[in-house]
């Protein structure tokens, strides 16, 4: 529908309904003017047949000549509303005996001087005008078909609705000469903004239309003239964004709402093996399951940092992070120099560890020998206890770092089932028990009702139950030591609990690295390796889960370890 005749059809509703109301508003009024003017004059005529009441006449002589004078039905009622008189009655006939006292009239006379009301009481249903004044012995009721004196009403009414309609004509014409003075301009101003919204900048108004349309014109020019100075820059930043992502390092991919790759810099297109020209759909990346994963997290709102996966030979680490209009950004970093560094690095102490071993099963041997009393006094029999503990004591430090290189190198796999705890936690921390018992330390366990099992490896979950009741027990010297689990919607936390020396805050984050020591000196004189909680936390990655710890000087530490659930369909 075009804008003219949107605008005519508006105008039409508005003055008609404007109209409509003038009229209706009128006529009320007028009808109200009639009908007060024409009561009023009833009311003085009620007020002469009162006189005549009063003058000593019978309300039955009085009735009937003045309802001939007046042209009206007159009514003469007792203080009650009975009827004493009724012009319509013949004299002599029987007056209907139901009292008028309770009509609005009527009981607006006695109590207050004139009453007047308007309804329809007669045999034909037609519209009466009522009219009653009191009297010194009740009250004249005077009532008139409204018909008799609406005739003048009726005329005015129908010169009215006829100059509305004259009104209206008259209105509509000026309304559409409006409309096509306003839809032209408008009209054009809609053609050059969809000329713009095309791409072509060329497009401008004729800026001749008056008043506001016209200034309006002028801004459309204006927005025409920065828009065309907006996109020559942005076409000189796209320009130096190209370069920019061009000298990184590190692969930049930029995907849409609508699943293409929009933009993707040399170095990603390396790292990634992609030759396709732009734009291309974003199926056409490599088909890795961790970048699959990370993308589709990134297209649904969920950022993704520091993943690392192999893709075309190299090991990159992956960044996805959601884009504030639909879609996502990809960066990719090369780690497969560091990687291979790391690697050399954790050969290395797996070379060293097992170099180790072996010299140091050897002293274990000879330490074993000293203890012979025929071999040795007192004096080297307490070398020989010292020596034989140090080196069991570095035979487990070799173990803990072996147990390490495994775990990191990934030559270690978790194969998880589900593990009884019933049995697992007697096993694994029955040595941990044994030592408590001989600090006068009390060992307990308190698992959560219901939660019977855990799903991980059975070695892995013994060996957490093992380092965390161990390492509780050589740092608690009073109270106790509680091994319990947690289910929540993660998963099973299994934790120790203890009363010991606790951690302060600052050492608090650091705990899970290798070798460090919150007490140094103490920790050794306790027997710690510095790599029990370090194992446990990479058991628990291992898993899918994690590791948190609570503590507080002198109030205890919570160390806790999370198995995650089965996969869907385990039963």
């Amino acid at each position: 529908m075009r804008l003219t005749t949107r605008l005519l059809i508006g105008a039409c509703l508005i003055i008609g309904g404007l109209a409509a109301f003038v009229a209706l508003t009128a006529e009320t009024r007028m009808r109200r003017i009639f009908t007060e003017a024409h009561a009023g004059q009833l009311a003085r005529s009620a007020r002469l047949v009162v006189a005549q009441w009063h003058a000593g006449a019978r309300p039955a002589e009085v009735a009937a000549p003045a309802a001939i004078a007046l042209g009206a039905h007159v009514t003469l009622l007792d203080r009650r509303g009975v009827r004493l008189a009724d012009s319509d009655v013949p004299q002599g006939a029987p007056l209907d005996p139901a009292p008028l006292a309770d009509q609005p009239e009527v009981k607006a006379a006695l109590a207050f001087g004139t009453g007047v009301d308007e309804r329809r009481d007669a045999p034909d249903g037609a519209l009466r005008l009522f009219v009653a004044v009191p009297a010194r012995d009740g009250a004249v009721l005077v009532d008139v078909p409204f018909a008799s004196f609406a005739a003048p009403f009726d005329a005015a009414s129908g010169s009215l609705y006829a100059a509305g309609a004259f009104a209206i004509v008259l209105a509509l014409v000026g309304a559409y000469g409006m409309a096509r003075g306003i839809a032209g301009p408008v009209e054009g101003m809609r053609d050059v903004a969809r000329g713009l919204a095309a791409g072509d900048l060329t497009r401008r108004p004729a800026r001749d239309a008056p008043g506001e349309l016209g200034e309006l014109e002028a801004a459309l020019h204006g927005v025409a003239e920065q828009l065309g100075a907006r996109i020559a820059a942005l076409s000189s930043e796209d320009a130096l964004l190209k370069a920019t992502l061009e000298s990184l390092n590190e692969g930049v991919v930029a995907i849409d709402g609508s699943r293409r790759v929009i933009r993707i810099n040399e170095t990603g297109r390396a790292l990634l093996d992609v030759g396709h020209p732009l734009p291309f759909p974003a199926d056409h990346l490599p088909r890795d399951r961790v970048l699959r994963e990370a993308l589709e997290a990134a297209l649904n709102g969920v950022a993704t940092e520091g993943v690392e996966t192999e893709i075309a030979g190299r090991t990159v680490t992956l960044t996805a992070l959601p884009r504030t209009n639909g879609g996502a950004v990809i960066a990719v970093f090369d780690l497969t120099k560091v990687r291979r560094l790391e690697i050399v690095r954790r050969d290395f102490v797996a070379n060293v560890s097992h170099e180790l071993k072996t010299p140091l099963t050897i002293i274990s041997g000879f330490a074993e020998t000293l203890l012979d009393p025929d071999v040795a006094v007192e004096h080297r029999r307490q070398f020989a206890e010292t020596l034989l503990a140090h080196a069991r004591r570095m035979q487990r430090i070799v173990d803990d770092l072996l147990d390490l290189s495994r775990i990191e190198s990934g030559g270690w796999i978790p194969n998880p089932a589900w593990v009884a705890l019933a049995s697992a936690v007697p096993e694994a921390t029955a040595a941990s028990a044994a030592a408590a018992a001989r600090r006068g330390v009390a060992f307990e366990v308190a698992l959560e009702p219901g939660v019977e099992r855990v799903w991980g490896d059975a070695t892995a979950v013994r060996q957490v139950l093992g380092n965390l009741a161990d390492n509780a027990v050589r740092h608690t010297t009073h109270g106790g030591v509680t091994v319990f689990t947690e289910e929540t919607y993660e998963g099973t936390w299994l934790g120790v609990r203890d009363t010991g020396v606790g951690i302060p805050a600052e050492h608090l984050p650091r705990i899970f690295e290798r070798f460090y020591r919150v007490d140094p000196g103490r920790s050794r004189d306790a027997g710690g390796t510095g790599l029990g909680l370090a194992i446990v936390k990479h058991l628990a990655e291992a898993h899918g889960g994690r590791i948190r710890a609570e503590s507080a000087p002198g109030e205890g530490t919570t160390v806790a370890c999370l198995f995650p659930g089965p996969p869907a369909g385990v039963p």
